[in-house]
């Protein structure tokens, strides 16, 4: 894809009014994304508004629609649910009300539209657009607006943004508040969990969700549920009795609690309801359980924004701020998404209509049509679920006669468990023996190995850190040893879940092909690591944990410094050579800078820090963060630059240090961690049956190509598997890092939100892309 960048700096808006609302439900993230809108506005000269209290605040007018200034959006960025505030809107429903808010807008010169909020919104939305300049000459019939007025504001541009906790909208992998919502269930569950074990109970749990099933579903594969219930997906006839079973036979397996959790709009496939309240009766009465429900209503829209929220709001918000500046009247309304990791833009009634098509369909009883329109990423995860959490019965299940091993590498990632747990249960449904191997590459060599069952993974989705035991020692001394233990218990493929030394792990093996036959097997990697650094992969098991915990750090180091006032704080995080950590924990935390090695910097552009924070503490917002990645530079160490900025600072700020350190890579697994893994992991030994199969010859397992030792990896908008010997290329051993890392193209993001000139290379966004034209392999930067 060689093609010439086209930098913003050629857009202006200059002498153009752009006004921010959000409407309909509230969700995380939607003050992340209001900020962004605001901050590019400014920063490209144009005039930015703020519409209080969504479309209502339209109609009325007066002090609901203000000008704002760069400061007006800090420290809203931590901050959940929405500080411009949301209402339904009946009078906007009206074409009076229209005509108001129109005749409001026009007053303030106001032509270009930013909304945040639901399907409902969007729809309102563009039909205002629809209805713009008869509106307008309405107004000027009616003598409230000159004909010079509907001459000069004679187009109105819109853009959207999907805020909403259910992910109920197509056309987008993720929407703003649905990872932020996961999280607050997921908290519950953790919590629930732990009380049921001690009781043997059996928990009903009810989430949101009216007509889209994706938070209960992602909850359930996250937390590992006994049964869940969505209204994409009815159970069939006589589900009550097969319910009962599965519930029975778990207690029999020694399983001490049951999950189960009901979508609000959960049905059966008549379409009549099924409510949570219906579920633990009829496990009271058939089976006798102990059974609680908990209905977790509002708490799901509550609490601060995830990492995933606040860097895909701030993401979308500005893409939504260069979408305005170069629409034109020709241009339809869009919705700027995310997929994979590429931020996209959509025609807004397209996705609209598919959305409505998803209801259509489940109203009419065609469920499965209801799955396939949900999108790739819905489908997967409702695949996934079937297979990870109905056991078989033995006399059912193939038997292929297949060994194959799996093992942790490396330094502990939160989510490697989950991924252990998926590859242990799709192992044994292909109908093959899975053995864990104990401390990875050193246990393999002293024979710790031993047979794995499924009822042995049952609860590890929800555990962080290593269950198996890891370590980061490499295969090439142990060689001899661990052949020897590949023929004694006859192990034919290999899944290796781990980071950097994995990899490198996996080289050594296939390059001692020639000497030992032991390793002419199979053998597929799983990246798992917090510093993100494996190449092959935009995303590894255990990041998304890490980011979340310094987000968290960094959101009360900013509170502390806020009430002392006038105070910097520099913050070390980890990731080895790899900025991923610090670059995307500074978007998401709001920082004025991050040191990483992939950006070389020297002491001029440590000074113009200090000036530019120096300047900042004149402003109402004295307080500065500052990210440092742990060997972004060996002679600018953290000390170093904390007695730098302490000195040059001197009588305006004060300053203090925090090492984060091993705090990353401890924690309950993120939902996004838990089933990233969880998928990765089962399309991983999906490949691994594959391969055995094509390479079974004359009674023995021998796979000596290149092919045959993959890299499962997210590459942009696809899982893919890559033969390691090719990412050689790719890779600087080094450093331990891949040449080339997509999210150095968000650096400049952070920097203008923190208020410096940079340019931004936008060449990938721009192309109004079609709904139904979407890969749909997309299996996203979204769970």
């Amino acid at each position: 894809m060689d093609h010439q960048p086209k930098f913003f700096e050629n857009l202006s808006g200059a002498g153009k009014a752009i006004a921010v609302l959000t409407s309909g439900g509230d969700a995380q993230g939607m003050n992340a994304a209001v900020r962004a809108v605001v901050r590019m506005g400014i920063y490209v000269n144009a005039k930015v508004y703020f519409i209080y209290e969504g479309y209502q605040g339209m109609v009325d007018g007066g002090d609901n629609i203000v000008e704002v200034s760069w400061e007006s959006v800090s420290s809203i960025l931590q901050v959940g649910g929405t500080v411009i505030g949301s209402a339904r809107c009946k009078p906007f429903r009206t074409r009076e009300g229209r005509l108001h808010a129109a005749l409001n807008l026009v007053q303030r010169g106001i032509t270009n539209l930013c909304v945040i909020g639901g399907d409902g919104s969007l729809t309102g939305a563009n039909l205002f657009r629809e209805e713009w300049s008869g509106l307008l000459e309405e107004l000027a019939q009616k003598g409230k607006i000159d004909a010079e007025a509907v001459k000069k504001y004679a187009y109105l541009n819109i853009v959207g943004m999907v805020g909403s906790i259910d992910n109920d909208f197509c056309g987008t992998d993720m929407t703003i508040g649905t990872d932020s919502a996961l999280h607050r269930i997921i908290e519950v569950v953790d919590a629930i969990m732990t009380t049921a074990q001690s009781h043997q109970r059996t928990f009903v749990l009810e989430v949101m969700g009216r007509h889209c099933g994706y938070l209960a579903l992602v909850s359930a594969l996250a937390c590992g549920a006994d049964w869940v219930f969505i209204p994409e997906y009815p159970p069939e006839e006589g589900w009550e009795d097969t319910m009962c079973v599965k519930l029975s036979e778990n207690r029999a397996r020694k399983k001490r609690l049951n999950i189960i959790i009901v979508a609000e709009g959960a049905i059966d496939c008549h379409n009549k309801p099924i409510t949570s309240e219906k579920v633990k009766d009829l496990v009271v009465q058939r089976l006798g359980f102990d059974t609680r429900v908990t209905i977790l209503g509002h708490v799901q829209r509550g609490g601060t924004p995830s990492a995933f929220d606040r860097i895909l709001a701030s993401r979308m918000g500005v893409e939504a701020v260069l979408a305005l500046l170069e629409a034109t009247p020709d241009t339809p309304a869009c919705v700027v998404s995310l997929s994979g990791n590429q931020a996209v833009r959509l025609p807004l009634m397209e996705c609209v209509q598919m959305t409505q098509e998803v209801q259509k369909a489940m109203d009419e009883g065609r469920f499965l049509e209801a799955v396939r329109l949900r999108g790739r990423s819905f489908e997967n995860n409702l695949n996934t679920y079937k297979l990870l959490s109905h056991k078989r019965p033995d006399a059912e299940l193939p038997k292929t006669n297949f060994n194959v091993a799996v093992l942790n590498v490396g330094a502990p990632a939160a989510g490697m468990n989950a991924a252990v747990r998926a590859a242990v249960r799709v192992g044994i449904t292909e109908g093959h023996k899975i053995f864990a191997v104990i401390d990875g590459f050193e246990g393999f060599a002293r024979g710790k190995i031993k047979e794995i069952s499924w009822g042995d993974v049952g609860g590890w989705t929800g555990q962080g850190g290593s269950i198996l035991g890891t370590k980061r020692t490499l295969p090439a001394k142990y060689l001899e040893k661990i052949a020897e233990q590949m023929r004694t218990n006859n192990i034919n493929a290999l899944m290796v879940i781990g980071g950097f030394e994995a990899y490198l792990g996996l080289l050594e093996l296939s390059a001692a092909r020639e000497k030992y036959d032991e390793f002419c097997v199979p053998m597929v990697m799983v990246p798992a690591t917090v510093s993100n650094n494996v190449p092959g992969s935009d995303f590894s098991i255990g990041a998304d944990t890490a980011l979340n915990t310094i987000t968290d750090t960094c959101d009360r180091i900013k509170q502390s410094a806020s009430g002392t006032k006038r105070r910097v704080f520099i913050i070390e995080t980890m990731g080895g050579y790899c900025g991923y950590l610090a670059n995307m924990g500074a978007l998401a935390a709001g920082a004025d800078a991050a040191y990483i090695f992939e950006e070389q910097f020297d002491i001029r552009e440590l000074q113009a820090n200090v000036e530019h924070l120096t300047e900042k503490m004149k402003t109402s917002i004295q307080r500065g963060l500052v990210l440092r990645n742990e060997n972004c530079n060996e002679n600018y160490t953290t000390d170093f630059i904390y007695q730098l900025y302490s000195e040059e600072g001197k009588g305006v700020f004060d300053c203090r240090k925090n090492v984060l350190g091993h705090m990353q890579q401890g924690g309950a697994p993120s939902p996004f961690d838990r089933n990233f893994g969880t998928k990765i992991s089962a399309k991983a030994m999906q490949w691994i049956s594959k391969k055995l199969k094509e390479t079974y010859r004359k009674g023995k397992v021998f796979a000596n190509t290149d092919d045959s030792v993959c890299l499962l990896g997210m590459r942009r908008r696809n899982l893919v598997f890559q033969p390691v010997a090719e990412l050689k290329s790719e890779t600087d051993f080094v450093h331990r890092i891949p040449k080339e890392q997509w999210w150095l193209k968000l650096r400049p993001l952070m920097k203008i939100l923190a208020k410096y000139k940079t340019s931004y290379d936008v060449s990938d966004s721009g192309q109004l892309e079609h709904v139904a034209m979407l890969p749909k392999e997309a299996e996203t930067g979204a769970i």
